[in-house]
């Protein structure tokens, strides 16, 4: 199987475990990464960090979201771009939201363009799966792999996944970007050594 089929296999079986799992479980988890993320200086000494809230069967981020809004810290979401790019807005609590295409919600305040991102001292994004190199498994448009690649070398970037979610080795792409961590609600956030990418 090509590199592309293997990707689209996996993501086949990641998202059907997702869909199986209880939601008490996936509420936990939501708790686990927000406690996790927070216990970290990084994310939390009122800098700027791009996060994203989470839909679906994906390990909650609201939480995480509003407690580092709550702590100071200047939180940007994304805006999905016609083609397929992120833009940035800032989160300025719940209200500052919008429903918008594909079940997710957008905050509503001024644009800052994709570059925007770049400085975030930490990018915090979404995942099917991540391997010991930081090679992660996204859903495939690439939105993520532009973005991490406009972060500079000593951004935190972390991907949130479920503890089952961490692989040995993902196929890759010359376009896929690594991240420089993950964390997991039964493991916490784990430093990578990222593949050169």
């Amino acid at each position: 199987m090509d590199v592309v089929g293997a990707k689209r296999e996996m993501r086949r079986r990641i998202l059907a475990a997702r869909r199986e799992m209880p939601a008490e479980r996936r509420d936990r988890a939501g708790s686990a990464i927000r406690d996790a993320l927070l216990a970290m200086p990084e994310l939390t000494m009122g800098g700027t960090v791009a996060a994203y809230y989470s839909v679906g069967t994906e390990p909650d981020t609201r939480r995480l979201v509003a407690a580092l809004w709550k702590h100071g810290c200047y939180v940007l979401l994304p805006v999905l771009l016609p083609g397929g790019d992120l833009d940035w807005a800032g989160y300025d609590g719940p209200d500052s939201l919008a429903p918008a295409g594909h079940g997710l919600l957008e905050p509503t305040g001024p644009r800052y363009g994709p570059d925007a991102v770049r400085r975030a001292a930490a990018v915090v994004c979404p995942a099917l799966a991540v391997d010991e190199a930081g090679r992660r498994l996204g859903r495939g448009a690439g939105c993520y792999d532009r973005v991490l690649a406009r972060v500079g070398p000593h951004t935190l970037t972390i991907a949130v996944i479920y503890d089952t979610e961490v692989v040995r080795e993902l196929p890759a792409e010359p376009h896929d970007r690594p991240v420089r961590g993950v964390v997991t609600p039964g493991g916490g956030v784990r430093m990578l050594r990222p593949a050169r990418g």
